[in-house]
């Protein structure tokens, strides 16, 4: 039985997962949206972490018929329940900032 750390650091293991799901709770559902709102990360990477995080149950992904073919992500009722967390995380980001932006070189 794996612990719930590890399980959490399974399903957001990648560097754009955090921010894939959060530009997606604040509307941003289509692929090139999210592209443009993290344009270091390729297209290539975006689609199979949008893939991992759609088979971990955390996103939910739609396919509309016509050309082109469109598809948008929502949050699934359980990729909601990380929108705390995130939101959390990212507080004390901005609570440290100071300190950590003196540590780490970005």
């Amino acid at each position: 039985m794996e612990c719930g750390l590890h399980l959490f650091m399974e399903v957001m293991n990648g560097k754009w997962k955090i921010s894939l799901i959060w530009c997606i709770h604040l509307g941003y559902k289509r692929p090139n949206e999210l592209q443009k709102k993290m344009p270091k990360a390729s297209r290539r990477v975006l689609d199979t972490q949008l893939k991992q995080l759609t088979d971990h149950g955390i996103l939910s992904k739609f396919t509309y018929d016509g050309l082109p073919l469109k598809v948008e992500y929502e949050l699934t009722p359980l990729g909601k329940t990380l929108i705390p967390v995130i939101a959390s995380t990212a507080k004390w980001g901005e609570d440290n900032r100071l300190q950590l932006e003196e540590l780490i070189i970005v």
